[in-house]
């Protein structure tokens, strides 16, 4: 039983927060009418709800060192385990004179806000390092390098755009999005890529929905052929451009 102006224990705030059925009638009565220790249980069970969110299926990896660090500093503490005889670890104390047949140990009681910080970290600490896990076999983003606006040739109502991206492995693609053409068109439509002044093109492909990704092939240089092109082709097999352009725009930075 806590006397009369003391809190109630940290050990039993944190079973409490686990779900545990702790703490005697008198803990639970001061409990009850203490703003503080009420506040710090509903601290704690803010942290374990956050680590119990987390995705199961996540793989965890462990904090970074600094994390560990920082413990360490908020309890005064080296943060480098040493060996204990009989095998285990503890943190030696900042003070503690080297033996060789033991290690001096920390004593755990400290401040509760001390111990609802170490709380805060492990819970961040695994939430975290699951989110580190998946970002470490996760595809870094492409990068867009040039971008085009796609403006309707005569006779035509519609425009678009166009991005090169170039990924991880260094590989081109070039991202057509021809989502604001005028509906009720259903003619094949043909990406091309064209030199400025029209005497060479190079086809990616056709394009087929609103938007399209094409890969460039790796001895085609964007400088000579800048100018993207899409095409309304005629189902005649003839794989030669139409010279029906609806849209185009120069790739730029």
């Amino acid at each position: 039983m806590p006397p009369n102006d003391a809190h109630v224990d940290d050990d039993v705030l944190s079973l409490l927060a686990l779900g545990e059925d702790a703490g005697s009638v008198e803990e639970q009565q001061h409990l009850a009418g203490c703003p503080e220790c009420s506040d710090e249980l509903a601290h704690l069970r803010a942290l374990v709800g956050v680590a119990r969110a987390a995705d199961a299926d996540e793989p965890l990896v462990a904090p970074a060192p600094h994390v560990w660090e920082r413990v360490a500093a908020e309890l005064g503490v080296d943060p480098a385990p040493v060996e204990v005889a009989g095998g285990g670890a503890t943190a030696a104390a900042p003070d503690a004179e080297p033996d060789e047949h033991r290690a001096a140990v920390v004593p755990l009681r400290r401040p509760r806000r001390t111990w609802a910080w170490v709380a805060s970290a492990a819970a961040a600490g695994m939430v975290i390092g699951g989110a580190g896990a998946w970002w470490a076999t996760r595809e870094p983003a492409p990068t867009v390098v040039a971008s085009a606006t796609l403006e309707a040739l005569p006779g035509w109502d519609a425009e678009g755009t166009a991005e090169l991206e170039t990924t991880a492995d260094g590989s081109r693609v070039l991202v057509v999005d021809m989502s604001d053409m005028a509906p009720g068109d259903d003619a094949l439509r043909e990406v091309w890529l064209l030199r400025p002044d029209v005497s060479g093109l190079v086809s990616l492909g056709l394009l087929t929905g609103d938007t399209g990704r094409f890969a460039l092939p790796d001895d085609l240089d964007v400088g000579e052929f800048p100018v993207v092109d899409v095409s309304s082709e005629p189902l005649d097999g003839d794989p030669a451009h139409s010279g029906d352009s609806i849209v185009r725009g120069v790739l730029g930075a």
